[in-house]
């Protein structure tokens, strides 16, 4: 029987309710008291500081490749092995912000002094145009060439993975204090906002183009020169709302009027959800829904909107249960996680992680009001995390990128060259990682602290613990 959350997600995403799965609340995937959520976290960020930086020539230390295996070495073969900087799947703010909050939160000075010098590498050595706030996304390990896009050239680039970059600059500022970098990040946040705003032309259809050319001119193809059908549809436009909501809510700015038309063509559409990866193309992607619950939330706060929260929630959190793995297939532990996209329906983690963090968020905004509700998008969060945990490998707390539980990817990228199975190569600062961000906003945010006899415990809703200090 399916259940009637479930169906009126399929109401409101227009899609047959046969097509979605229903889970339930996500009891039949408990904590494992073994391996924790804050375990798996750790494990994450270990592998990123261990195994995957070096010291440049300026002394900062950056990435050795935005793509390695379980040892960390590079895979060149790979349009992403030799590229590193804060571009959508390099992501150096973002790791590198994640890396600082996990090392103030559990006691590591040392990540956080990791963290600042791979920001330093971002803010020194020439991604941000300091006059006009723009930033290249990329530099190749192997020629220090800096250029706009994942495939080495500056033909084209994303105007949304820009905002994202400097949201991250933004969010990283806060985390900071009284750090004298601070200042330069919020300047760098509000140029960006500003040269987007300025520069990047209107879609046809009144929303953000997927890409452009570096001066903001529409670019309607693919990365590979073909059409893209998704170029004025992708959901990569919400990092600039979510950009733009940012500095509004903290009157750097004020985007108020633009927040207003742009929610309004979004909602207007019932929604933007191609894809955001840059490398694919399908007009609904599972981390596009995340993503609309996360930024339509925080401008619904901006604007004092009811109906564009209850869009949020109705539609874009309601739509990620299309993308449901309700059971183990094909031998491969994906109970709990969630496929991509039709095209493409591999499990990625980078995007589980950031549909726990939605979920988790939700379960936030509810808590006061909606407990009933909050504790159903709390088991959400935490069985996406619990899933993902079950996807290491090796030596030194690798996660993959992704398990291709139906062979889409090949099995000569597999581990032990399995038919179906996880990915040997992940993204260090991305998929291996992002769901440090999540972990932690439970930890701080949900999660239900005690003292113990030596310290402190947090546990789960269901009892099991996240992590005990020391």
């Amino acid at each position: 029987m399916i259940n009637p959350q479930v169906l009126l997600a399929a109401i409101l995403i227009g899609v047959p309710a046969s097509g979605l799965a229903s889970c339930g609340q996500g009891s039949h995937l408990p904590g494992n008291p073994r391996y924790t959520l804050a375990d798996s976290a750790l494990d994450s960020i270990q592998f990123t500081v261990g195994k995957t930086l070096k010291r440049d020539l300026h002394g900062h230390l950056v990435s050795v490749s935005s793509f390695v295996d379980p040892e960390g070495k590079a895979m060149s073969w790979h349009d992403f092995g030799n590229l590193e900087g804060p571009g959508w799947v390099a992501n150096a703010v973002g790791g590198a912000y994640e890396i600082y909050t996990m090392g103030e939160f559990f006691h590591k000075p040392e990540w956080k002094t990791t963290s600042l010098s791979l920001l330093d590498h971002v803010l020194d050595d020439g991604f941000i145009d300091n006059q006009t706030g723009f930033i290249r996304g990329y530099r190749e390990t192997t020629t220090g060439k800096l250029c706009l896009n994942y495939k080495h050239n500056s033909d084209w680039f994303s105007p949304g993975s820009m905002a994202k970059m400097g949201f991250q600059l933004l969010i990283f500022s806060e985390a900071l204090g009284n750090d004298p970098r601070v200042p330069r990040l919020r300047r760098s946040a509000v140029q960006v906002a500003q040269w987007i705003d300025k520069h990047v032309e209107t879609a046809p259809n009144g929303w953000f183009p997927r890409r452009t050319t570096p001066d903001g001119k529409l670019y309607a193809k693919s990365p590979e020169g073909k059409d893209d059908k998704v170029w004025q549809t992708s959901a990569d436009g919400l990092f600039i709302l979510q950009l733009d909501a940012a500095l509004t809510a903290r009157g750097l700015a004020d985007y108020s009027a633009m927040l207003r038309k742009e929610s309004d063509v979004f909602m207007h559409a019932g929604g933007f959800f191609g894809s955001i990866n840059q490398d694919t193309y399908d007009l609904h992607e599972d981390v596009a829904y995340a993503v609309a619950f996360r930024t339509l939330l925080g401008v619904s706060r901006v604007l004092k909107d009811e109906a564009i929260r209850s869009f949020a929630y109705e539609k874009c959190l309601g739509g990620l249960k299309q993308f449901d793995i309700c059971e183990d297939r094909n031998g491969v532990a994906t109970k709990g996680l969630l496929y991509m996209e039709d095209s493409w329906d591999t499990s990625y983690l980078w995007e589980d992680a950031e549909a726990a963090l939605a979920y988790l968020e939700a379960a936030q905004d509810l808590r006061s009001h909606d407990p009933v509700g909050s504790s159903a998008y709390e088991t959400e969060g935490l069985v996406i995390l619990r899933a993902a945990s079950k996807h290491r490998h090796g030596r030194y707390g690798f996660l993959t990128e992704g398990v291709d539980w139906n062979n889409h990817v090949g099995q000569q990228h597999h581990f032990e060259n399995a038919r179906f199975g996880d990915i040997r190569y992940t993204e260090p600062f991305l998929n291996n990682q992002h769901l440090s961000e999540p972990t932690l906003f439970y930890l701080k945010n949900l999660a239900r602290k005690s003292s113990t006899k030596n310290g402190f415990e947090w546990r789960d809703a269901q009892g099991s613990t996240v992590f005990k200090m020391p």
